[in-house]
């Protein structure tokens, strides 16, 4: 690509970022969507105006825009007010995401629908969109017990997604007739143990280091050395990089007794990151894919907005949250983003029958989730200001 273009298109990328909050801040639409909504009409399905190069490496932006919000998400998470709520988010993220799993695979089995392949979407769609929720929350400056008790939910999310994926590839193998997938599990403890780990490896030395050029002012430089080695170590070692900085986010957070103020000044670099991100996700989106997503795609639909909002009612109930939050927590738990389609790509290698089917549907679902979700979470978020847990 020649540099003026790269260049004129980096630009015009982040001077839409400034546009699209603008009306973010005065339209029903959240930033989110609308950046994905003009990364899908400049995309390959649209008007085919994005750059090769930019879609070629969006893995790499999408890499970088998960491991910021990882590390924000585990300083919040170890704030005194989200400690305060540890039970309940342990509680209501478990039921939430276990409750998915249960409606999507009942009600596709029922419905006449092959069971190992039913089980395999119920365990795709208990993972969520940690980017979109917290870009919506930043965007609103939200805050409250709401915003809170949806914070370490969605954070504790892809973590439970993991095993239960793991757990779910592993029946749905032996149902077709293969050796149980033990070798699925452990993979999946690897990717989750490991990043816990290397996140506390990384955050125990980090929280007594940082801050000491300037006393009691952590720098940017300090954060984005640190994200991007923790994010490199992540994916060398093969764990989850979102788990892995979201821990040396909360032990640093934690820990840095020392600091004055949180590594805040990172988000002057997410913020242009994340715009990147979402638009290069909107561009990748494949609107084809809805045209063959049939009645299993429409049930799945159905059957994962049914099992979020009903899961994360019965867990807020169960767990004494106030059921006003319980009612909306749910709903703003619906966007579905990457997390999803690689667990889809891993069930296809190993399931190859199921490959087609499997890959239309939680891609398709995906975008009609990626571009209706973050709507909902606003709206969540917006009627339940004023809540208490």
């Amino acid at each position: 690509m020649r540099p003026e273009l790269f260049l004129l298109n980096i630009g015009a990328i982040f001077l839409l970022g400034i546009a699209t909050d603008y009306l973010g801040r005065r339209t029903p639409l959240p930033r989110v969507t609308l950046l994905l909504l003009f990364g899908l009409l400049i995309g390959p399905s649209a008007l085919a105006l994005t750059p090769e190069l930019f879609v070629a490496h969006f893995e790499l932006v999408a890499d970088l825009a998960l491991v910021l919000v990882g590390f924000l998400l585990g300083g919040r998470l170890a704030s005194e007010v989200m400690k305060q709520q540890t039970r309940q988010i342990i509680f209501v993220s478990l039921v939430e995401a276990s409750g998915d799993v249960v409606v999507i695979a009942v009600g596709l089995i029922l419905c006449g629908f092959d069971p190992a392949l039913a089980i395999i979407l119920g365990c795709v769609a208990s993972a969520t969109a940690p980017a979109a929720t917290l870009d919506v929350m930043q965007e609103m400056e939200a805050e409250g017990p709401f915003v809170s008790l949806l914070t370490g939910v969605v954070a504790l999310d892809d973590a439970w997604g993991l095993i239960l994926f793991s757990l779910g590839l592993a029946v749905s193998s032996s149902l077709v007739g293969e050796a149980l997938g033990i070798a699925s599990v452990v993979a999946a403890l690897w990717q989750i143990g490991g990043a816990v780990v290397l996140g506390v490896a990384l955050g125990v030395p980090a929280a007594f280091l940082t801050g000491r050029l300037k006393p009691g002012q952590p720098i940017l430089t300090e954060a984005l050395g640190l994200v991007f080695v923790c994010g490199g170590l992540a994916l060398w070692f093969e764990v989850s990089f979102l788990i892995a900085s979201m821990v040396m986010g909360g032990v640093v957070a934690h820990r840095a007794r020392h600091h004055e103020y949180p590594f805040h000044a990172i988000q002057d670099v997410e913020g242009p990151i994340l715009v990147l991100f979402f638009v290069l996700a909107g561009a990748t989106l494949e609107l084809e894919s809805l045209q063959g997503i049939g009645a299993m795609g429409i049930l799945y639909l159905l059957l994962r907005a049914v099992g979020k909002i009903g899961g994360a009612w019965l867990g807020s109930r169960l767990s004494g949250v106030d059921r006003r939050i319980g009612r909306w927590l749910g709903v703003a738990l619906l966007p579905q983003a990457g997390v999803a389609i690689g667990m889809a790509l891993v069930a296809a290698n190993r399931l190859p029958q199921y490959r087609s089917t499997l890959l239309t549907v939680v891609i398709g679902s995906t975008v009609v989730f990626e571009l209706i979700g973050p709507v909902l979470t606003r709206l969540a978020i917006n009627r339940t200001r004023g809540f208490s847990v």
